[in-house]
């Protein structure tokens, strides 16, 4: 990443390693004048990664429009938790749209923007994996190929765990849903089925695409910024551990989400107009073994009998996402 990587220690609130931060380096949150896009009094489960990751991303984007910023919201938890009718915890013009449309009405939105010569607001759209990666995946294709001036910030927990914990088609292999359950044969989820998100937005040649971890917050942040700064289609896909889905201890959530990026399941790189241009290196490589067991939903793979076969299988996509980002430099 072109920013310097910084390790923190729990030594103060801007403290890395043995010096203070500049005001440059600090994330938005930690500044006084962040916006509170996504306020307190929101319904989130405890530990939701979503609901770190909405914070701030969408302050971060707030930031860079001069808080002129329009979100579209597709339905799922981020939408359920932040607005039960009557309350909004969102504190920007916000709206909501049906489950598989919103990159269609952020698309309007910036049209009638547009129109009216308002180049001075920016607009986002937002949505779960399912709302993403299945139901709305036709709107946010097409979105890709008008190249609309929109910044798609897709939440990945890997299921629709708003409805029911049911299988999406960013669930990752042999993970058990409630419609993928852990018996038979090949249990949990079928292996080498879904879809990679970020890959088929990079194959419509838009201008800007990454992948982004609420393990890395400064690194979210940065991403979000940068994209803002783009002209057209842009689509960031953010990886977001959800502790009643995953089977996971809540306090554990951005733990799990950096044992996800240090064994090579989930990449973080940057891409522009289709190719990869920058990546984010593994720190401290992990085996998948070490991700999989902070979690329920994979624990029928460690027995009795243990499925080494399907261990194997989860880490060789490990292997093969390090190896061809490059992320071992």
């Amino acid at each position: 990443m072109p920013e310097q990587r910084i390790k923190f220690y729990q030594t103060g609130t801007y403290t890395a390693g043995n010096r203070l931060l500049n005001e440059e380096a600090r994330t938005v949150q930690s500044r006084m004048d962040r916006t509170n896009s996504l306020n307190s009094g929101h319904r989130a489960c405890q530990g939701c990664g979503e609901a770190l990751g909405a914070r701030y991303a969408v302050d971060a984007a707030m930031r860079a429009a001069h808080d002129r910023l329009i979100a579209v919201n597709a339905t799922g938890c981020l939408e359920v938790f932040s607005s039960p009718y009557p309350e909004s915890a969102w504190q920007i013009p916000w709206m909501h749209s049906v489950f598989g449309n919103a990159p269609a009405v952020a698309s309007g939105v910036a049209a009638a923007l547009r129109a009216k010569g308002r180049e001075d607001v920016k607009v986002i759209a937002q949505g779960g994996d399912g709302a993403t990666v299945d139901i709305g995946f036709g709107c946010l294709s097409g979105m890709f190929e008008r190249n609309d001036d929109v910044l798609y910030l897709c939440y990945d927990n890997e299921a629709y765990m708003n409805t029911g914990i049911q299988r999406s088609g960013a669930t990752p292999p042999f993970a058990r849903t409630n419609t993928t359950q852990a018996v038979g044969e090949t249990p949990g989820n079928l292996p080498s089925t879904g879809k990679n998100l970020p890959r088929i937005a990079m194959a419509h040649g838009i201008p800007y695409v990454a992948t982004a971890s609420v393990a890395d917050l400064h690194d979210l942040e940065a991403k979000v910024t940068r994209a803002m700064a783009v002209q057209g289609a842009r689509y960031l896909h953010i990886h977001v551990p959800c502790p009643l889905g995953w089977g996971s201890d809540p306090a554990h959530t951005i733990k799990v989400a950096r044992m996800a990026v240090e064994s090579g399941l989930f990449p973080l790189f940057e891409a522009q107009f289709g190719t990869v241009v920058d990546r984010m290196p593994i720190r401290h490589k992990v085996s998948v073994e070490q991700y999989l067991e902070l979690q329920d939903r994979f624990k029928h793979l460690f027995g009795p009998p243990r499925n080494t076969d399907a261990i194997a299988a989860i880490q060789a996509i490990a292997d093969a996402n390090i190896a061809t980002y490059g992320l071992t430099a």
